[in-house]
């Protein structure tokens, strides 16, 4: 089981200083290339300031992310669970995940990242600033990751559980299978449809946090419905092929 998910545009300071970026420790080195060749070119332009805030949309308040790009290559670094946060991370809480649900995103939980590509949720990563729509010099980020992500995820054997944002999923495509699913957060009252941002992500952090937390990995989407709904969760088949999470509005069990 792989399961997906989008990064945050805000990251914690800090981490290891004894440690810098070691981009041949990352998951699939397969990857490795594209990610020495964006890393270059985010740092490189980073000593353009206002080139970088064009590039970046940069309002006034996040000059600082110009620094953070500059220094990527000798920034501490510390696992990419911990490094994002916002409500999707707040809601995941990685820092008190049981030994067991760390273990198993470990093995199972996957992070987009617009620099880094799909990320292991353990792997060490600096503060960066990137995002999937951002505009480097000469490089589309979508043309550039793309088809080494959807290649590297079509390897993967078993059931992938999508819950990246559709512009991250533009940049790594689903293999096209029935063990490969988009889980998209949906109102709990379709008759009064409201901007759903905020319990979007809320509903993702949580529903992974259990997830992570089974420990077990799930077989296959059926699988995954069937436990949704004993974790306290209402997950279900729309007719497109994506799964539908009813999102969680407010603190419950499921949490």
């Amino acid at each position: 089981m792989l399961v997906l998910l989008p990064p945050s545009e805000t990251k914690r300071e800090g981490g290891d200083a004894e440690r810098a970026l070691d981009l041949d420790r990352l998951r699939y080195p397969s990857l490795t290339r594209i990610r020495r060749s964006l890393v270059r070119a985010v740092s490189k332009l980073a000593h353009d300031e206002a080139a970088t805030i064009t590039a970046l949309r940069l309002g006034p308040r996040q000059h600082g992310e110009v620094e953070r790009n500059r220094v990527i290559a000798s920034a501490p670094v510390m696992p990419a669970i911990d490094r994002y946060t916002g409500v999707l991370y707040d809601a995941l809480d990685a820092a008190t995940l049981s030994e067991a649900g760390r273990a198993s995103a470990e093995r199972h939980l996957l992070i987009h990242s617009a620099l880094f590509g799909p990320v292991g949720a353990l792997d060490a990563i600096p503060a960066y600033r990137l995002s999937w729509d951002s505009r480097l010099p000469d490089t589309r980020l979508a043309s550039v990751w793309a088809g080494a992500v959807s290649e590297q995820l079509g390897r993967h054997d078993g059931l992938i559980v999508d819950l990246r944002s559709e512009g991250y999923a533009k940049l790594g495509p689903l293999p096209e299978r029935p063990d490969a699913v988009y889980v998209r957060v949906v109102s709990s009252d379709p008759s009064r449809p409201r901007p759903l941002n905020h319990f979007n992500k809320r509903s993702k952090g949580l529903f992974v946090r259990a997830l992570m937390e089974r420990g077990e990995p799930v077989g296959d989407a059926d699988d995954l419905v069937a436990w949704a709904a004993q974790a306290g969760f209402t997950l279900r088949r729309a007719e497109s092929g994506e799964l539908h999470l009813v999102e969680v509005a407010a603190v419950s069990g499921a949490a």
